[in-house]
């Protein structure tokens, strides 16, 4: 398959792009087609916890558990060109939007490398402002997991 993709123009690589993101959403792991990482993470995550996701009107969180727990979900994929583990924008923050973060690291080949619940405490902690984009920097580094407040959830995302 590689040595087909390899072969194949810009134009049918893009059309085999919007094919893929038209399946992903009939199959109803995507929500928008948008860029496929923010609907796959928040369909993992969803999925592994039995979280119920909630619609776009929803502000600030992605899901919400049993007990009425909402869940901001991200997700960041690692690469050679750009390993940063900044998270996007996380927004107004001191109106406590969420009560978890549930943040999934990517590798390359987007199998999960790493993947946590982050009580909002350790984000209001560990977060910058940023008045440029009016939002809160996030990174979610692996040496996040050996706080005792965070729980590891990689295993039961491994796809």
């Amino acid at each position: 398959m590689n040595e087909n993709i390899q072969k194949a123009s810009i134009g049918d690589l893009l059309r085999l792009y919007g094919n893929i993101l038209d399946e992903l959403r009939a199959r109803k792991v995507l929500r928008s087609t948008n860029n496929p990482l923010g609907d796959y993470t928040e369909h993992l995550v969803s999925t592994a916890l039995g979280l119920k996701r909630t619609g776009g009107s929803a502000s600030g969180y992605d899901a919400i558990d049993a007990e009425g727990k909402r869940y901001q979900i991200k997700g960041r994929r690692l690469t050679l060109q750009n390993p940063s583990t900044q998270l996007s924008a996380i927004r107004n923050l001191p109106a406590r939007p969420f009560d978890v973060l549930a943040a999934v690291m990517y590798r390359t080949d987007f199998g999960v490398d790493y993947a946590a619940l982050v009580p909002f405490e350790i984000i209001v902690e560990r977060s910058r402002f940023q008045q440029h984009t009016n939002s809160f920097r996030f990174m979610m580094d692996r040496k996040i997991l050996s706080d005792p407040r965070v729980t590891d959830i990689t295993s039961r995302l491994a796809v």
